[in-house]
Formats: structure tokens, C-alpha cells, sequence
């Protein structure tokens, strides 16, 4: 999983800081929409700054996740988020250390209720997995 993790944020790592704002904004852009019938309270996401929700599918084993959200630099980080955690079996996302949120300093300068929230994202993905696991998947 540690691959994953580096080859999800390598891009945003080695961005000069004056341009990862900028970076997070491109990269959110090619999250794809949410369609309009998952974005509903079931899936929606408590404690973040902006609305943001997170769907999960259980497929072939793996769990896939389709997440939107309203602001622009927050979609960045789902995207980055989304290419560790989904295509991910519940016992690889359970043991994924959330730890590089901060060590790669994802979450570094963005303010407490954004980074809170963006913890909220990955504390719901961890549970959708444990949620699965518990039905045998």
C-alpha cells in the first residue's frame, strides 16, 4: 500500500508550494460528478467546512469509491485520496496509516475545519471497510 500512497502523492510532493494550490485545483477538476442521487445525507460527510460525499461499491473483491465535493482545492485532495483508497480490498484500506495526510503535507495549510473534514473523508472510507469485512468481503 505504501507504493500506492507514494505514487498518489509524488506529483503533489514534488510541486514547488507557491504552485500547490494551483495543482489541487487542476487535479479536482478531473474528479468525475457525482451523479445528483447519491449526493444525499446517507452519503454526505459531517464536519467539513463545504459539502462532500462519499459512495462506496463493492466490486470483484475491492472497494471503489466515487466521492465529490463543493470546493475546488477539496476535490484535489479527494481525487489523491481516491487513488489510494478505492480499487483497494477492506483489509488493505484498513491498514492504509493516514498519517501521510500530514507527512506529505496534504492537509499542511489548509485551515482546521477543512483538514478535520478531510479526515472525516478517510475515517468514512475506513469504516465503509470495516463494514464490508464484517459481511465477509
Amino acid at each position: 500500500m505504501l507504493d500506492k500512497i507514494n505514487e498518489a502523492i509524488k506529483e503533489f510532493v514534488n510541486t514547488d508550494d507557491e504552485v500547490k494550490y494551483k495543482y489541487l485545483i487542476n487535479l479536482g477538476r478531473t474528479l468525475p460528478e457525482m451523479p445528483q442521487n447519491l449526493k444525499i445525507d446517507k452519503y454526505k460527510i459531517n464536519g467539513c467546512q463545504s459539502e462532500v460525499w462519499v459512495y462506496p461499491e463493492y466490486k470483484d473483491g475491492k472497494l471503489f469509491f466515487s466521492l465529490d465535493g463543493e470546493a475546488a482545492i477539496i476535490k484535489g485532495i479527494l481525487v489523491i485520496i481516491n487513488q489510494i483508497y478505492s480499487n483497494s480490498t477492506s483489509s488493505e484500506i484498513l491498514s492504509i496509516d493516514e498519517n501521510f495526510l500530514t507527512s506529505s503535507g496534504l492537509i499542511a495549510n489548509l485551515s482546521m475545519t477543512r483538514s478535520n473534514g478531510v479526515a472525516q473523508v478517510v475515517k468514512q472510507m475506513k469504516m465503509y471497510a470495516m463494514a464490508f469485512k464484517a459481511m465477509g468481503k
